[in-house]
């Protein structure tokens, strides 16, 4: 135990084939990148809607609380062991190999869906410019750009993705202080003769819902989280972990508080709870309120940019798990293989297969194939965090055990053990809430013989190594 952070480094940068080429910007980027999407630009309003703005306020603030209590429990694993693919490496060490398999296969198969519904996002919003054009040929177009950003290197995927999520982030930043000006009438905004202040906070009372409808919010703002966890990820592609992966934790996690409660903040301020929804982006109607000339075409381009930021993180997830799954021997050592770049194309171009497979059946079975995929993807993120806090329990422990001090970790988690335990009892809360909502139970009844169903296939391959080792020998 004393040399898992030496030895696993070492194996990442020499016998992987996989290169540390990323920097602390990239990671930071690449976790806000898998974040903010359409679930703040388009579905925030139906947020506010539901909850009221003080709830979806408190949902939001409960949200970050999780993300943070999982981040810091990341960290300090991704530090003393930065391996690529993480997730089902420390659940195999800590848990047991039959879980890691099972997580590895959930959470790809979480981000093979994603990226079909991305793709197809894309192809729609291209549209609103070309409205005579076929969705698909759009949809083509981005995935050959998606694709050729993750097969060139992991640093043009870096990149392209650092430059992707800074578009998203200058416009809720800017979103967020000209909503502030025209919160306190340094700008006109329409409906209004004053300025608006937080009135539309108490217009109809703190919860003008009852507090019921926060619950069933505070699980889709959750689910609104999922993505902060790439950084565990790319920790195996990353130049300098023990530096790199504590910023870009410290980071992200503020950096969303911010953005996600700041904006939900200035949309509830401008706009009445009740006028909030689904058919038009809030951001929009902000916009437009306040006079800015081509505001539906700006939150366009900046929602594509999401789209695609998603996407670029989804296919680099995906193939970073595959990558893994061979590295032990669960699928074939091919998926493994790394061109110069040290990018694993075999493991790029079955992710692309994947989520193309998914993007197909959205389009001819979109009520039954897709639908279980959708299902069965649902929980994956609430699974990975809920494995990544019970290995930083059992990690601790452990190293304890080993004659080490909490003062020889590269990075220390703060708050332990109150902030993974709280997070798995937060998690455990969230599971319940899924079977206590109507809309979400569904997700269980796949899941669950689909989880039945990995480990089966599991432990059928470990028999079947295993004879074949026998006949070898």
């Amino acid at each position: 135990m004393a040399d898992a952070g030496k030895d696993t480094t070492s194996a990442t940068n020499g016998q992987t084939g996989l290169e540390r080429k990323m920097e602390s910007r990239h990671l930071t980027m690449i976790s806000l990148g898998g974040v903010i999407g359409t679930g703040l630009f388009v579905s925030s309003g139906y947020t506010i809607h539901q909850a009221g703005p003080l709830g979806a306020i408190l949902a939001y603030a409960v949200g970050s609380l999780l993300v943070y209590c999982v981040m810091v429990s990341l960290g300090e694993l991704s530090v003393a062991m930065p391996y690529a693919g993480s997730f089902h490496l420390y659940a195999k060490r800590f848990i047991g190999p039959g879980t890691a398999f099972t997580i590895a296969i959930l959470y790809w198969l979480n981000w093979a869906v994603a990226l079909a519904s991305e793709f197809t996002a894309a192809g729609l919003l291209m549209q609103r410019w070309f409205p005579h054009s076929p969705a698909w040929v759009w949809s083509a177009v981005f995935i050959a750009v998606v694709f050729t950003l993750n097969i060139m290197s992991v640093r043009l995927y870096g990149e392209a993705e650092f430059w992707f999520a800074s578009i998203k982030v200058l416009a809720i930043v800017a979103f967020i202080l000209i909503g502030l000006l025209a919160m306190f009438g340094a700008i006109p905004i329409a409906g209004y003769d004053h300025a608006p202040l937080f009135a539309n906070f108490t217009a109809d009372g703190w919860f003008p819902n009852g507090f019921a409808p926060v619950f069933s919010t505070l699980l889709t703002v959750v689910f609104a989280f999922s993505g902060t966890e790439v950084v565990g990820v790319a920790a195996g592609e990353t130049k300098d972990p023990s530096s790199a992966i504590p910023k870009a934790v410290h980071t992200t996690v503020f950096r969303l508080a911010i953005f996600f409660i700041g904006s939900i903040a200035v949309m509830a301020s401008l706009i009445p709870w009740h006028k909030a929804g689904v058919e038009t982006s809030p951001f929009v109607l902000v916009f437009q309120s306040i006079g800015m000339p081509f505001a539906g075409d700006v939150m366009n381009f900046v929602v594509l940019t999401a789209v695609l930021s998603a996407a670029n993180s989804g296919l680099y997830v995906c193939s970073r798990m595959v990558w893994s799954l061979a590295k032990e021997h669960l699928i074939p050592a091919r998926f493994a293989k790394t061109n110069f770049h040290g990018v694993p194309v075999w493991a790029v171009l079955f992710s692309m297969a994947g989520s193309l497979l998914a993007l197909l059946s959205s389009v001819i079975a979109a009520s039954t194939v897709y639908l279980v995929l959708v299902a069965v993807s649902g929980l994956a993120t609430l699974v990975v965090w809920f494995s990544v806090c019970v290995c930083h329990i059992r990690f601790r422990s452990e190293w304890m055990r080993g004659g080490h001090s909490v003062e020889e970790l590269g990075y220390r988690a703060p708050g332990y053990p109150l902030l993974p335990w709280l997070a798995i009892v937060m998690c455990i809360g969230a599971l319940v809430l899924v079977v206590l909502d109507e809309t979400q139970r569904s997700t269980l009844y796949c899941m669950i013989p689909f989880v039945i169903c990995c480990y089966a296939g599991y432990y059928a391959l470990e028999r079947r190594r295993a004879r074949h080792e026998r006949d070898d020998d």
